[in-house]
């Protein structure tokens, strides 16, 4: 199946019904055929490799189509879509973060921020989270742009009936690659640096990434957080988004060793023991939001500074899977860029 399969790219029919999900429908989907069927146990095969190309992303252009990066670009900021199954059932290619492992869990703030929606005190959600790395660097001793994309449920009964809309989060690492060996010590922002030598051979790649979702939503590397303070909030409140949250993992967490050690393996190392198809231990983050930001470049070149850092709460994960609808059915919707990120009529683009 790879690396020829994509699946369908742009806006589908499955995209333009959409109106919302239960929890539990996702989560099942993303638990239903894991590539181990025990993590780490004796004679599972070795978690998968997809690669990302520029063939790929241009894929169509030679016969004068919309090239895939940007169906998939546009796909995923007008499409708020949970799982997109496609017509046989097979999902889609990611042609930029392919490799994952996906997690449950709950969102909690904890302290007074002044924000709206699920940032205010005393908000609790369920929450299905994907964590990846852009393009093929996966291991350990690789320059890595670690990311956790989450889509946060307004409840926190897993068995839900109605359909509800959660709203997305987008966190990474410098776009253009970072240093972190272990994944405690990544620091993911919704509006992180952009480094673009550190691609190494990759910069073809990041440069046609940067182009493209320029053309496609202004913005080519921040994604507001006004899903988030807007869901759960009363009509007529105003929102209030803080301009960046910073998510890391909790000092607490242990650090689990290995020499070119697969993230993916880390992520279920902190919650599994090897060959044990129980969960042991949850992976906490802490939430961190700050509205001060400066930022300078050129070219492609972006570096931001964080100042005000401001404690708000945690995720806790206690539950993992690396699976193939992981990887190719879970859709993460990209918040829409607002030149006002507090006001809805300020929107760039309408959406379906």
């Amino acid at each position: 199946m790879e690396p020829e399969f994509y699946g369908v790219e742009g806006v589908t029919d499955e995209d333009r019904t959409y109106r919302g999900s239960r929890f539990a429908e996702v989560r099942d989907a993303i638990f239903a055929n894991p590539y181990q069927k025990v993590w780490g146990a004796a004679g599972e095969p070795p978690l998968p490799q997809y690669k990302t190309t520029v063939a790929g992303a241009l894929r169509g252009l030679l016969k004068f189509r919309r090239p895939q990066i940007l169906q998939a670009s546009r796909r995923t900021v007008d499409s708020h879509a949970d799982l997109r199954w496609g017509p046989d059932r097979l999902g889609y290619r990611r042609l930029l973060h392919p490799n994952g492992v996906c997690l449950t869990g709950l969102w909690e703030i904890t302290e007074d921020s002044g924000y709206s929606g699920h940032f205010k005190k005393g908000s609790k959600a369920l929450i299905i989270g994907r964590y990846s790395t852009c393009c093929d660097a996966t291991r350990r001793g690789e320059v890595r742009s670690l990311s956790l994309v989450g889509k946060i449920y307004p409840t926190t009964d897993p068995n839900h009936l109605e359909s509800l809309r959660p709203a997305s989060f987008f966190t990474q690492e410098d776009i253009g690659g970072d240093y972190a060996r272990y994944v405690n010590d990544a620091r993911l922002h919704n509006a992180p640096s952009v480094t673009p030598w550190r691609r190494g051979k990759g910069l073809l790649f990041l440069a046609i990434e940067g182009i493209t979702f320029t053309l496609v939503d202004k913005r080519n590397s921040e994604r507001q957080l006004h899903q988030i303070a807007e869901l759960g909030k009363p009509q007529g409140e105003p929102t209030r988004t803080p301009r960046v949250m910073r998510l890391s993992i909790a000092q607490s967490q242990p650090r689990i060793e290995g020499d070119e050690l697969d993230f993916r393996d880390e992520i279920l190392g902190q919650i599994f023991d090897r060959g044990d198809p129980e969960p042991k231990r949850a992976l906490v983050f802490d939430i961190d939001a700050t509205d001060e930001l400066t930022e300078f470049g050129a070219l492609g070149f972006t570096r931001r500074r964080y100042t005000t850092w401001r404690r708000l709460g945690s995720v806790t994960f206690d539950n993992a899977v690396a699976s193939y609808n992981g990887d190719h059915v879970i859709h993460f919707n990209h918040p829409g860029w607002r030149n006002d990120r507090n006001d809805p009529g300020a929107a760039v683009r309408r959406g379906l």
